[in-house]
């Protein structure tokens, strides 16, 4: 068979923030009514309550006040150069998927420049000219489809190696007024990616993107406080959970199928499949709405991993983060092996969704 070059992933790293923020901490917020003015009579404890029996969110983490999603980013990055044992100064590309930027402790402000994947090039000491910088903001989905631009720069011939990193802050973009806040969480996941010559497929197989727009564009947007004493100036994170919910279950499983099928693959051969940890019940529901559409009755819920109930939903940083944990055995009951066939999976704001089918090397 011929040699090809297929993008690898060498090595990986996590940043995971300090402080644990759990739901018994939002007891006393005064939460709103969605598109309404007056305040929620329901009790605290009930609100916090329901939420963790709709997501399984027990707690999530936040940032410092004095970190900012390039920090994350940075510490992730030298995490992952190091489990792959490359020099920062051999890097042809750095991208950074994120959706606020560097967001300022007391401050809703986005900052996007310069660019979050240039100030993790400046962080990390890099000299090297030729190792150039871009950020990817594409929602949730902003890891999965930087990984998908690395795989294309890479098979293009043109780079070898690179860091594709998600990072978030959205503690700093959330509204304190609106029950979906909870969901929120900071975080960073890195990897390096690597080309390699194989006569034999591995790495990035196949993947598959789809972007919906009409009312799915403002499913997930940016918005006044439900609060009307809040400063409505200041622009926050606003979600349409239930159309969210609905359209997650009618369309990611369809992608993820494409992207099997695209790599000539059933779903029998898959081992695990990592999906963007926004909330856990919405996963299992696209697990098994995937497993319909192969016409499979028994679900093994085992080959998805999660991390949501510790960590919350980070956006960007879930996927990667949740790779990490798992591929260095700090999830129980969790492991990946060389050859496996893996899935990484995500959907957001757009919306959009994409699906990467991976082989271990």
């Amino acid at each position: 068979m011929e040699n090809k070059i297929y993008t690898v992933i060498t090595g990986s790293g996590s940043s995971i923030p300090p402080r644990i923020i759990k739901n018994e901490d939002f007891v006393n917020h005064k939460f709103y009514q969605p598109g309404k003015k007056t305040p929620f009579e329901t009790p605290g404890e009930e609100i916090t309550a329901k939420f963790e029996a709709i997501t399984c969110i027990a707690e999530r983490r936040y940032v410092d006040e004095n970190q900012t999603a390039s920090d994350l980013a940075t510490e992730s990055a030298t995490l992952a150069l190091e489990d792959a044992g490359l020099d920062k100064e051999d890097l042809d590309f750095i991208i950074v998927a994120h959706n606020f930027g560097d967001v300022k402790s007391g401050s809703t402000r986005i900052d996007n420049m310069p660019s979050v994947a240039n100030k993790v090039k400046d962080k990390l000491g890099i000299k090297n000219p030729s190792t150039f910088c871009h950020d990817n903001i594409s929602g949730c989905p902003g890891w999965t489809q930087a990984l998908i631009i690395a795989d294309a720069y890479i098979r293009a011939g043109f780079c070898k190696r690179g860091l594709v990193i998600g990072a978030d802050v959205l503690s700093r973009v959330s509204d304190p007024h609106d029950r979906d806040t909870m969901i929120f969480a900071d975080g960073s996941g890195a990897v390096v990616v690597e080309a390699k010559e194989s006569d034999v497929p591995v790495g990035i197989l196949s993947h598959e993107s789809r972007s919906d727009g009409g009312k799915f564009c403002h499913a997930l947007q940016m918005g006044a406080s439900w609060n009307p004493d809040y400063d409505q100036s200041e622009e926050v994170i606003k979600m349409a959970g239930n159309q969210i919910y609905v359209y997650a279950l009618t369309t990611v499983p369809g992608v993820v199928k494409t992207s099997i099928e695209k790599a000539g693959l059933d779903l029998t051969d898959i081992k695990k499949v990592f999906i963007h940890q926004a909330n856990e019940k919405m996963d299992l529901a696209i697990l098994e709405r995937l497993y319909k559409l192969y016409k499979v009755k028994d679900v093994d819920y085992t080959i998805m991993p999660m991390s949501i109930r510790e960590l919350g939903n980070s956006s960007t940083a879930t996927v990667p983060t949740l790779y990490d944990l798992v591929r260095k055995g700090k999830i129980e009951g969790q492991s990946i092996e060389s050859g496996q066939n893996i899935i990484f999976t995500s959907v957001g704001a757009g919306m959009n969704i994409n699906s990467i089918i991976y082989r271990i090397p």
